[in-house]
């Protein structure tokens, strides 16, 4: 017989403070972007948006006006 040490449950208070403290080290060598980016890139975001859903509000409008006509 061979004695295996028994691997802590990962719910352990310990291993709750190992892992908080990981998780706080890689979030230290994130690099974050600066204001500026962060809006210019959610404007990009907001913009495609508005112009994807005018496009499959047609689309939808348009196939729905062709399928009344077909099933009159």
């Amino acid at each position: 017989m061979t004695a295996e040490k028994a691997q802590p449950s990962p719910f352990s208070p310990v291993q709750i403070k190992k892992f908080v403290g990981e998780v706080q080290a890689e979030f230290s060598k994130i690099t974050w972007p600066d204001k500026k980016v962060t809006l210019g890139l959610t404007g990009m975001v907001v913009l495609l948006t508005i112009v994807v859903s005018a496009y499959l509000g047609t689309v939808d409008v348009i196939l729905g006006k062709i399928i009344s006509l077909i099933l009159r």
